[in-house]
């Protein structure tokens, strides 16, 4: 196969006009192409208002020798590929006495037990929460009614989190093995859009992310193996060091000589209960702030220099800015034409999430805004220390909106913040003034101007709060700066009349759950895995940790024998 790179087609274009633009790239005629595949499709908006959709592809022909020689000129362009499959390792021999036991069925633990069960392992799936239909009703009745399920939420249930943020897909991790492409392959499989396997920034939607995840389920089911709703493990069994099972809430008894564990970074009764069996486990940091929401049309027109045109897409964005005192201020899971969600978990907690459903029409684009925190800032010491952090923040965003999303004007929250600054230190009063100038100056409110409806999108119940009262005076200072900061690139987000909304405090796990090369923790047979155990990040680089613990499972043990 040949690999052409940077094809640049109109926002409006066909599937022919890609194929004559990498014919001419060759210098071959278009029918000499016999088969074309995209590699990756993005957005070029560097030029705006001049837009321009850029493919990758790869094509077959007759001549690809010829055809490459004809072309050196042309080697960043150009390039022979072959393309490496994903390839499971061969099956280990050591005899397993029952089968492996997955607590969790977030990505980690779905993908742990769908290459499992493909291999004959027949695992069994643990959940706490419910299956995917009837969580989806807990969810909506929460947001609706604000009744709480503290097992069945957007943090709890079969997909995990993930499953009400939006479905994004992207992930950073290097990926020399094929995870990440055998990842996305099965999605499709279960029903999500081929597209994914090609978009730069790819996605599902919460919508039909909730029909995928029941399908990769019942694949599981059908190569034998099981999957347990409402059970919630609360012990962990272990005899010379080595792990024997798990025990229920229910009082239940499983034995296994392997456990996974992928249980989310919302499962804090499991943490405690692990520290309690002294499973070795660290502090990490993570980041922490606000869910900053937009008019999507402004985010278009910012991001696309004028209005959204034809076949484009709701405008996506990831900015960054580093303060003054070094801290590294960013965005994370931005949601374009999305909602803001009572992401909580835990009776007289608040914390949210973004989601896009598929078509990413709402009107609000949102994104959450956030401040790296490392086990220094926890006020505690203790593995889990980024725990208790959270929910002091949790309980103060509850206790400011009184159980709804507490949500505030970007200028009033800014403004309160710099105040704060000004009483704590004699000599901050000119560059608060200045702050202050700059911002009237030269961020003049874009959204009361063209935006006067422009009202919070949030799943759930919320009111106007003040919001700058949950986080720690060093931490709104620190997005304050920073979001001015990219206010100054992207005219229009630092505006006024945005809104921030708290709190953002479920970004990854604050705990990691020690484990060494063969994927095993210091108690043998005892697999940490996924975001929850932090080891990942995201949807993706979940569900990629869940295969390479399959691996590790099976390239030492064979599959039980019945």
């Amino acid at each position: 196969m040949i690999r052409i790179n940077q094809i640049k087609v109109m926002p409006k274009h066909t599937q022919e006009d890609i194929l004559k633009k990498a014919a001419r790239i060759l210098r071959i005629a278009p029918d000499k192409i016999q088969e074309m595949q995209i590699v990756k499709k993005s957005i070029d908006a560097r030029k705006k208002p001049d837009i321009y959709i850029v493919y990758t592809v790869d094509v077959k022909t007759a001549s690809q020798d010829k055809i490459l020689s004809a072309c050196r000129g042309k080697a960043g362009q150009v390039q022979a590929v072959v393309k490496k499959e994903y390839q499971f390792p061969a099956l280990g021999t050591k005899p397993l006495n029952h089968r492996p036991i997955i607590v969790g069925t977030g990505p980690a633990g779905l993908f742990c037990g769908y290459m499992l069960a493909r291999q004959g392992y027949r695992p069994i799936l643990l959940e706490r929460g419910r299956e995917a239909g009837q969580r989806l009703q807990d969810v909506e009745r929460f947001w609706k009614e604000g009744v709480l399920m503290p097992d069945s939420n957007v943090q709890f249930g079969e997909g995990g989190a993930g499953t009400f943020s939006d479905g994004k897909l992207n992930t950073l991790v290097k990926d020399p093995f094929g995870r990440n492409r055998e990842v996305l392959e099965i999605l499709v499989q279960a029903g999500a859009p081929a597209d994914i396997l090609y978009e730069a920034k790819p996605h599902i939607g919460t919508d039909i992310l909730m029909d995928v995840v029941a399908h990769l389920r019942r694949q599981i089911l059908a190569w034998g193996g099981e999957v347990h709703f409402e059970t919630k493990v609360t012990d962990l069994l272990t005899a010379q060091n080595r792990v024997t099972g798990i025990r229920t809430e229910d009082g239940r008894l499983m034995e296994s000589d392997v456990v996974i564990l992928a249980i989310g970074h919302s499962a804090r009764d499991t943490f405690y209960m692990l520290k309690e069996r002294q499973i070795p486990m660290e502090a990490k940091a993570f980041a922490v702030g606000l869910r900053m929401e937009h008019p999507r049309r402004l985010i278009d027109d910012i991001q696309y220099g004028g209005s959204r045109q034809a076949n484009l897409p709701a405008a996506n964005y990831k900015v960054t800015a580093k303060t003054k005192d070094g801290r590294g201020v960013y965005s994370f899971c931005m949601c374009p034409g999305g909602y803001v969600v009572n992401a909580s978990s835990e009776p007289g907690r608040t914390a949210i999430n973004g989601m896009s459903y598929s078509g990413r029409n709402g009107t609000n684009s949102n994104s959450a805004m956030i401040v790296t925190v490392t086990p220094k800032d926890y006020g505690g010491s203790g593995p889990l220390a980024g725990i208790d952090f959270q929910r002091r923040l949790e309980e103060r965003a509850y206790e400011i909106g009184s159980g709804a999303v507490p949500v505030e004007r970007y200028g009033a929250y800014r403004q309160a913040v710099l105040a704060r600054q000004k009483e704590k230190t004699d000599n901050l009063m000119s560059n608060t003034e200045e702050n202050t100038l700059l911002s009237e100056k030269n961020n003049p409110s874009k959204i009361a101007a063209a935006f006067p409806q422009f009202a919070p999108a949030v799943k759930g119940k919320w009111c106007m709060a003040p919001v700058h009262d949950i986080l720690p005076d060093d931490l709104n200072a620190a997005l304050v700066e920073g979001i001015d900061l990219i206010g100054q690139s992207m005219r229009g987000f630092a505006d006024e009349n945005a809104y921030v909304c708290g709190v953002e405090s479920r970004t990854s796990s604050p705990v990691r759950i020690l484990r060494d090369g063969t994927g095993q923790s210091a108690v043998a047979g005892l697999y940490p895995c996924g975001e929850g155990a932090g080891y990942a990040g995201g949807i993706t680089s979940a569900a990629m940790d869940g295969i390479l613990i399959a691996e590790k499972v099976a390239s030492l043990y064979q599959p039980v024998i019945e």
